[in-house]
């Protein structure tokens, strides 16, 4: 088994409007997870600033891939994948849209316990349906039959807040069915916004939005977690 969790942290600023990354940091240790997707990650360029990047990835011990998707001279900011083990690959895909404030997929390959493949897709769509229509459309583009026992695993904050879109109905055929609890807003959760999808040899054991005290005042999102389970055990 494995254990996956995705998390939009809203740049470390909670519903209180503190910026605490440490509090962020806290929240991802009670996740417990071998795979951790975060969306809403930023490092400003001036003096005494926090890389949050880094910050996350030392302070827990994991191993980083970041996506910056957007970079001026104030600040860096975009997604980023914690893994316990390194990547074996690691693709990064433009999902920009003209005009739009631009998006990316992080995908990578991790091999757990030196023997199960296990592909990794992470992103944060656009706030358009339009939009997200055509970046979904890049991701399944990007999806290849697994092979050899592989899973691929989708995950992230989709901004897909109506259950029977149109967006979701073309993506859905593509994994195993899953669950989606509601993650947003943090302090009284309605929408399925972040989503965790799983295709090839796991599937979803089982899924559920993290909901301790600290995770409600964190982020106004709430993470989601899941845990993967590998057919024959």
């Amino acid at each position: 088994m494995a254990t996956v969790a995705s998390y939009n942290i809203h740049s470390c600023v909670g519903r209180d409007r503190v910026m605490a990354p440490e509090r962020i940091a806290a929240v991802i240790r009670e996740l417990d997870a071998d795979v951790v997707a975060l969306q809403e990650v930023e490092a400003q360029h001036r003096f005494g600033a926090l890389d949050q990047w880094v910050f996350l990835a030392e302070t827990l011990g994991y191993f980083c891939t970041p996506g910056i998707s957007l970079r001026t001279q104030r600040r860096n900011y975009g997604n980023a994948l914690l893994s316990r083990l390194p990547a074996k690959r690691v693709r990064l895909h433009d999902l920009s849209i003209d005009r739009r404030e631009p998006r990316g997929a992080i995908d990578i390959d991790l091999h757990l316990d030196g023997s199960r493949p296990l592909r990794i897709i992470s992103t944060h769509l656009g706030l358009r349906g339009a939009e997200r229509r055509l970046q979904i459309a890049t991701l399944v583009a990007l999806l290849e039959p697994e092979i050899d026992g592989g899973t691929t695993i989708l995950l992230g904050d989709l901004n897909e807040w109506r259950p029977a879109s149109a967006n979701l109905r073309f993506l859905r055929p593509r994994f195993h069915p899953s669950p989606a609890p509601p993650t947003f807003p943090a302090h009284r959760p309605l929408f399925a916004l972040d989503r965790i999808f799983a295709a090839g040899a796991a599937r979803i054991r089982d899924i559920a939005c993290h909901r301790s005290e600290l995770a409600r005042v964190a982020s106004d999102h709430l993470p989601v977690r899941a845990i993967l389970q590998w057919e024959g055990g």
